[in-house]
């Protein structure tokens, strides 16, 4: 290793295991309500609601940057088109998220405001509307490969324990299903990527030590 790469490492590393930690901060914050109703035009007007969505929106940078890290480590060739991929993929959900963050939040307060739950129909809008939907799905593809890159990457390395990026990859390879799942489900999705997170990102710290 360079001088250098010790400082990477740590930043990788403390990157990784700040994703994780945000992953769950997102569902634990976020509220849970039917959406088509006046509580949910409450959900969505609330200050959890914000900052549930903007710990996604950091987890996902964070993501890119973790990996980064592990590619300065490795320096394999899988682990840069890992990042190559995962930088893409975060790249086409994170306008999805900025609307959900901000545009719904707006709706919501303006229903809540005037006691219009009808105006909540421009949430699904533009929640379905054939390019929002299409990128964020294109987008949660590509982490969801970028993660399994990186678990192969790793596996092979003989450098991080070899299951220690698993979990993270599993993480997001299930991060487009649950959204479909429970509220309890959701939650367990985000503890699995913070472990994963965690894990990977103490391996990382730790590489710091091998010559």
């Amino acid at each position: 290793m360079t001088a250098s790469a010790p400082v990477r490492s740590r930043l990788g590393a403390a990157s990784l295991v700040g994703a994780g930690i945000l992953f769950l901060v997102y569902p634990v914050l976020r509220p849970y309500s039917d959406e088509t109703t006046m509580e949910g035009a409450r959900a969505m007007a609330s200050s959890a609601w914000m900052v549930a969505h903007l710990s996604a929106v950091a987890g996902f940078i964070l993501l890119t940057l973790g990996l980064l890290g592990l590619h300065q480590v490795l320096g394999r060739p899988l682990t840069l088109r890992a990042v190559v991929v995962t930088w893409i993929g975060a790249g086409l959900t994170l306008p999805y998220y900025g609307a959900e963050v901000f545009g719904l939040n707006v709706i919501a307060r303006r229903a809540v405001q005037a006691q219009d739950v009808s105006l909540l129909e421009l949430a699904n809008e533009f929640r379905y509307g054939p390019a929002a939907v299409t990128m964020f799905g294109a987008g949660l593809v590509l982490l969801g490969v970028g993660a399994v890159m990186a678990a192969v990457a790793v596996w092979r390395s003989g450098v991080l324990p070899r299951w220690s990026a698993l979990p993270l990859a599993a993480g997001f390879v299930l991060f487009l299903p649950q959204f479909f799942a429970t509220p309890a489900l959701r939650i367990a999705h985000g503890v699995l990527i913070a472990i994963g997170g965690v894990w990977l990102g103490v391996a990382l710290w730790r590489a710091r030590r091998i010559p």
